[in-house]
């Protein structure tokens, strides 16, 4: 999940209170940190360090009951394969993602007994300080290569990749009543796949573009080009929402709004291992991948509130 301005904030409070008590009496808090954090650095692209207790503390079930969020099974996993799941659409935060896959609120170990779920994020969100460490105690990995396959390929099996395909860039076109995911030249996971011999599992969210509501800048305008740098450069585009505030759901805010967001997890997708697969290979199966995401979409859509003449948008 890609939720990333929060978590740079919340990584930049975690360094600035590290510097705080190194300058207090409480200074060797943060020297035995530092000295951890040292010998621990390489942890997050080795698999992490995940907590039951983090991933099923009470404070989840009230974020997941605010919405509601609810994850629903179509298919089952089996626990000798690994998988890449899919996910779509990523939203201004991605936050049913985060919900269902970095917590336990919504009963994915319930649903799919033995798959271990790692919801990938940006890799630069584990140099900060404590958020590293409360991030890996959820489950949550990397994004890069090197964390994908180790878990893929040294960490046996039953191990299930979420990959928010879309990205930043999807972010930006988050909006109410748009249905569309960003997937035409998103082909790494597929290849990714490929190698490990992972199968494929698509995932839709209905509802997580409903939640705010965002001004969307034309393609030509500074204010699209600035997003776009600010992509490339820190690696996440700051997007111009607006949601309720604490108070009211009438005025505004940057709560998001309580509307539900239903997740639906689709069937996975046989994925036959080749080490070096060619770009024909790989068309072939991310067009299978889309197929499947399509159908997956047209099957659900008028379970929750969606009508029988909306589509799915594939750029």
């Amino acid at each position: 999940m890609e939720a990333a301005q929060v978590v740079c904030w919340a990584g930049t409070v975690c360094s600035i209170i590290l510097l705080y008590f190194l300058c207090t009496d409480c200074w060797v808090i943060t020297a035995v940190y530092c000295a951890w954090l040292a010998f621990d650095w390489n942890t997050p692209m080795k698999g992490g360090r995940r907590s039951h207790w983090v991933r099923n503390w009470s404070v989840w079930w009230y974020f997941r009951d605010y919405f509601p969020i609810r994850l629903f099974k179509t298919h089952n996993l089996l626990t000798t394969r690994n998988y890449i799941l899919g996910y779509h659409p990523h939203g201004i935060f991605g936050l049913s993602a985060f919900c269902h896959f970095g917590t336990e609120a919504t009963g994915v170990s319930q649903k799919f007994p033995g798959i271990k779920p790692y919801l990938a994020t940006l890799a630069g969100n584990f140099r900060f300080p404590i958020l590293r460490d409360y991030l890996m105690s959820g489950g949550i990995c990397p994004v890069n290569r090197d964390s994908i396959d180790y878990i893929l390929s040294k960490n046996g099996t039953g191990n299930a990749v979420v990959i928010v395909v879309g990205g930043a860039a999807e972010s930006l076109h988050s909006a109410p009543g748009k249905n569309s995911v960003m997937l035409k030249n998103r082909k790494g996971f597929v290849r990714l796949a490929l190698r490990h011999g992972a199968d494929l599992v698509p995932v839709y969210s209905f509802g997580e573009n409903e939640i705010y509501n965002q001004v969307i800048f034309e393609e030509s305008s500074w204010g699209r080009w600035a997003q776009k740098m600010f992509q490339k450069y820190i690696g996440f585009a700051p997007c111009c929402f607006l949601g309720r505030s604490i108070f009211s759901p009438n005025t505004w805010g940057w709560l998001p709004f309580s509307k539900p967001i239903n997740t639906v997890v689709g069937e996975p997708i046989t994925i036959p291992k080749i080490e070096s697969p060619s770009q024909t290979e790989v068309d072939f199966y991310h067009s299978l991948y889309t197929s499947s995401l399509r159908k997956l979409f047209d099957k659900h859509k008028t379970k929750f509130g969606l009508l029988e003449t909306d589509v799915l948008e594939v750029n």
